[in-house]
């Protein structure tokens, strides 16, 4: 099965062995897929970043999906560096950037698939809810612990994902949320968002997202209140 048969293919040239984003390829991903409007992935932000769950999408349409995948973020990735996919796929891989430093590390196990209609599947359904954590996971969250974000700088950072994959004999994925915690050190804050992967009804697997929270403040409500208004009328004002 070809890799042009993934969706991911109408956001960046997949086929290579380097790869790398222009602003309007990660911005694009991020508001026409993940629903997500966080400024960071905005074309005209000074920190652009690409999306972590654009490079999660490239990995398995390159590399395959495997029952259990482990995705470790080491730093952000901006606009126009190349990032090196490795030819030999093994357990453990790092995907590198034209500096020679690790920007991701991928652990995989267990059988293994390219079929496109699973893979675009489990795709298009985490990216889905990964892109809605802020603000319908993060605030109840953040407001539960009594403290957010700075709203000057506001830093939530893609840590980890794995996920679980009982079987891969499924052509069709939903994604439930399961469970959620913050835990908070000082002015960082830790969130888990736990989740089941679901076919036709039944449960095929489970996954868990880890974030970090920075420059963490008292929670106000009229903050956030301004936070979520500014981020809903971004979305607005994109789909107009």
């Amino acid at each position: 099965m070809s890799i042009k048969e993934m969706f991911i293919e109408n956001y960046c040239p997949i086929n290579a062995d380097q790869i790398s984003f222009t602003r309007q390829q990660g911005s694009d991903f991020a508001k026409q897929v993940a629903d997500d409007f966080n400024p960071l992935h905005n074309i005209d932000a000074k920190r652009f970043c690409v999306p972590g769950d654009l490079l999660f999408s490239i990995i398995i349409a390159k590399s395959g999906l495997h029952k259990k995948m482990t995705f470790d973020f080491s730093g952000m990735v901006s606009d126009n560096v190349s990032l090196t996919f490795p030819q030999q796929i093994d357990d453990s891989f790092d995907i590198k950037d034209d500096k020679d430093k690790t920007c991701l590390s991928v652990q995989v196990s267990g059988e293994k698939t390219h079929c496109p209609a699973l893979i675009n599947a489990l795709t298009k359904a985490y990216v889905d809810f990964s892109g809605h954590t802020f603000p319908d996971i993060l605030v109840k969250l953040m407001a539960e612990k009594n403290v957010m974000i700075n709203p000057a700088r506001p830093m939530v950072m893609y840590q980890s994902m794995s996920i679980d994959l009982h079987t891969l004999d499924a052509d069709t994925v939903e994604l439930k949320l399961a469970d959620t915690s913050l835990t908070i050190d000082s002015k960082r804050g830790d969130a888990w968002l736990e989740f089941d992967l679901l076919s036709n009804g039944e449960v095929i697997g489970h996954g868990k997202k880890h974030m970090l929270l920075s420059g963490l403040r008292a929670y106000e409500q009229s903050t956030i209140d301004a936070m979520v208004n500014q981020y809903k009328a971004s979305k607005a004002s994109y789909q107009a």
